[in-house]
C-alpha cells in the first residue's frame, strides 16, 4: 500500500503543474480513474522486474500507456463527454514525446553509425593494447563520461562509452554491470553542472533561472559526489585484464570518412542547443537537421571514397527500438494519469508550511529516479516556486544526479539498458544503488557548503 500512495505522489509531482497543456477533470474515483491506476502500478511493476520475469520493459510500458487512453475514450464516448479536452492533451502528449522520441533516435543512429565505421572497435583496441585491468579501464570510461557529458550530453556520451564497454569484453558480466552504472554515474554528474550536459540543466538555463556561468558553479558538487560513488563501486570490479593477444589481435582501422563523421556527431548536438537556445525550436529539430547532414556526407562518401558498404537506413534499423517505445509508454502513461486528475497535488510542497524548497529539492532526486528526471523538471519550472538561485540550482544538481539512482531514472541510464540488454537490468543496478545514494548526499552536502554556509556562487 506504501508503495501505491508513494507511486501516486511521484506521479502528481511529475505533471503537476500543467504537463498536459488542457483542461483536467477530476475523474479519479471514477471507474475509469482507478482502473487506471491499477494498471500503471501493475505495468510499472513489470518495468522494475524486467530480468525476473524477462520482459522486456517496453512492452509493459507501451501497452499501459495507450491502453489507458483508449479507457478513457470509452469513458467519454459512454458518458456522452465532450472530446475537445482529451483531443487537447493528447496533441501537447505527443508533442512532449516526439522531442524525446527524435532526439534519442538520432543520438542511436549516430551511435551504431560509427559502430559499423570502425570507431568503438579501435577505441577499445587503443584501451585494452596498453595492457589495463579492469579496474583502470573502469576509472579510464568513468572519468572520460564526467568530462564528456557536459558536451556531447549525457545520453549520447552514455550510449558511446556503453560501447565501448561492450567491445572491451562483452563477456565478463561483473565488469559491464558495475562499468555500465559507473558512466551512468558519470554522465549524469557531468551533465548538471554544464547547460549542454543535460535536458534537465538545459531547461532550467533556457527558463532563466540562472546563467551560464551559474550553472558552473555545480561542477565542485557533481565531482564531489560522483568520485565517492566511483570509489565505491570500484570496489566491485573483477581482477585481472581483458583478454588481449598482441600477435592474434589486428590493429583495426576506422572507415575513411568517421573522423568527419565523428565531428558530425558533436556538430549535431551544437545545432540541437543552439537551434533551442536561438530559435526556442525543440532539441530534436538541430538532431534531425544534423541527421540529414550525416546522410548527404554519406553519399558524398560514396561519391568520393568510392564507398558503397556505408547505408544510414541500415544503421538506422539497429537502432534499440526498445528504449524509444519504452520512453513512448510511460510518458503516455503519466499524460493519462495526468488528464485524469491523479496528478494535481505537488506545487504545494514547497511551502514553508508543509516541506520548503530545500527538502523538496532533495526530494526532487528521489522522484526523478522513478519518473524520470525531465518530467520531473519541467514540473517544477512549470509550478515556478519562489526560490532563490541556490535552491534552483540545488534543484538542477538533484535532478540530474538523482536520476542515477534507479537505472531508468535518466536518459542516459534508460540508453545504457538498451545497449546492453539482458545485462544492465533494473535487478543488477540496485544490488549497488546504495553506492549512488551515497555519492547523491555527499553533493547535496557540497552544494550545502558552498551555497549556505560559504556563499560561495549564490
Amino acid at each position: 500500500m506504501r508503495w501505491l500512495i508513494g507511486l501516486m505522489f511521484i506521479s502528481s509531482f511529475a505533471f503537476a503543474s500543467g504537463g498536459g497543456g488542457g483542461q483536467v477533470e477530476d475523474l479519479t474515483m471514477t471507474w475509469v480513474g482507478l482502473l487506471s491506476m491499477a494498471i500503471f502500478v501493475v505495468a510499472y511493476y513489470f518495468v522494475a522486474t524486467e530480468d525476473k520475469y524477462e520482459l522486456d520493459k517496453a512492452k509493459p510500458a507501451l501497452f499501459a500507456g495507450t491502453f489507458i487512453f483508449m479507457l478513457i475514450g470509452i469513458y467519454f464516448m459512454i458518458n456522452g463527454k465532450d472530446p475537445e479536452p482529451l483531443h487537447v492533451n493528447i496533441q501537447h502528449l505527443i508533442l512532449e514525446i516526439a522531442e524525446i522520441f527524435f532526439f534519442l533516435f538520432v543520438a542511436m543512429t549516430f551511435i551504431e553509425t560509427m559502430i559499423e565505421m570502425g570507431v568503438f572497435n579501435k577505441l577499445k583496441y587503443n584501451l585494452v593494447s596498453k595492457g589495463h585491468d579492469y579496474k583502470k579501464l573502469f576509472w579510464i570510461t568513468g572519468i572520460i563520461a564526467f568530462f564528456l557529458s557536459p558536451i556531447a550530453d549525457n545520453l549520447t556520451t552514455a550510449l558511446i562509452l556503453s560501447t565501448v564497454l561492450l567491445t572491451i569484453d562483452k563477456d565478463n558480466k561483473q565488469f559491464l554491470v558495475v562499468g555500465a552504472i559507473n558512466i551512468v554515474v558519470a554522465a549524469n554528474a557531468g551533465g548538471a553542472w554544464s547547460p549542454f550536459g543535460d535536458v534537465t540543466t538545459l531547461m532550467a538555463w533556457t527558463a532563466g533561472k540562472g546563467t551560464f556561468v551559474d550553472f558552473l558553479y555545480l561542477l565542485p558538487a557533481s565531482i564531489v559526489g560522483y568520485a565517492i560513488t566511483a570509489v565505491l563501486l570500484s570496489r566491485f570490479v573483477p581482477e585481472g585484464k581483458p583478454a588481449f593477444d598482441a600477435d592474434s589481435e589486428e590493429n583495426p582501422t576506422m572507415m575513411k570518412g568517421s573522423k568527419v563523421v565523428m565531428g558530425l556527431g558533436v556538430f549535431t548536438i551544437a545545432m540541437a542547443v543552439l537551434s533551442h537556445q536561438l530559435f526556442h525550436f525543440p532539441a530534436m529539430w538541430g538532431m534531425m537537421f544534423g541527421l540529414s547532414v550525416l546522410k548527404l556526407y554519406t553519399y558524398r562518401m560514396k561519391i568520393v571514397h568510392k564507398n558503397n558498404d556505408l547505408d544510414i537506413f541500415d544503421q538506422m534499423s539497429k537502432v534499440e527500438n526498445n528504449t524509444l517505445l519504452f520512453f513512448f509508454g510511460i510518458l503516455a502513461s503519466v499524460g493519462a494519469l495526468y488528464f485524469l486528475g491523479w496528478l494535481q497535488l505537488a506545487a504545494q510542497v514547497y511551502d514553508p508550511a508543509v516541506a520548503g524548497p530545500t527538502i523538496s529539492n532533495i526530494g526532487v532526486g528521489f522522484l526523478s529516479a522513478i519518473v524520470d528526471n525531465v518530467p520531473v523538471m519541467s514540473a517544477v519550472i512549470k509550478a515556478n516556486p519562489t526560490m532563490g538561485l541556490d535552491q534552483w540550482m540545488l534543484v538542477t544538481l538533484t535532478a540530474g544526479v538523482g536520476g542515477s539512482m534507479i537505472s531508468f531514472g535518466s536518459a542516459a541510464g534508460v540508453g545504457v539498458m538498451g545497449k546492453l540488454h539482458g545485462i544492465y537490468t533494473f535487478g543488477a543496478h540496485m544490488k549497488y544503488a546504495w553506492t549512488i545514494v551515497i555519492g547523491y548526499f555527499a553533493s547535496i552536502a557540497v552544494w550545502y557548503l558552498q551555497y549556505q554556509i560559504l556563499g560561495i556562487g549564490a
